[in-house]
């Protein structure tokens, strides 16, 4: 089976949110931690669900939601590394999210403009 680098890449994405986000509630930021986990593991199922797509339509709307999630967890990212609320490096867990935000774009785009 070929190997999909999205869907790969948003599942090592999820299953590093959930490792930021226990480690976000060691520090007793639940807020933060609940909207990015939310957001960050929401990339990957939308991924997933776009790979059995019915259609077409289909396929693009649920990598465009993907992408929506991307861009919502680079959000809280950027929050949490501009707030140093909790006091660590983000920039590996931005970079992510910006470079899933580009794939995700470039199917969205490739998928709508193909007949």
């Amino acid at each position: 089976m070929k190997e999909n680098v999205i869907v790969e890449k948003s599942f090592e994405f999820a299953l590093s949110i959930i490792g930021l986000c226990k480690e976000l509630r060691q520090h007793h930021e639940y807020v933060l931690a609940d909207q990015l986990l939310r957001s960050g593991t929401s990339i990957g199922a939308n991924v997933e669900e776009a790979t059995a797509a019915q259609s077409k339509k289909d396929f693009v709307s649920k990598m465009s939601i993907a992408s929506k999630e991307a861009r919502e967890s680079r959000y809280w990212l950027r929050l949490l590394d501009k707030s140093q609320t909790v006091k660590m490096d983000y920039s590996g867990y931005i970079s992510d999210a910006t470079e899933i935000v580009g794939i995700l774009t470039a199917i969205v785009k490739t998928a709508s403009c193909r007949g």
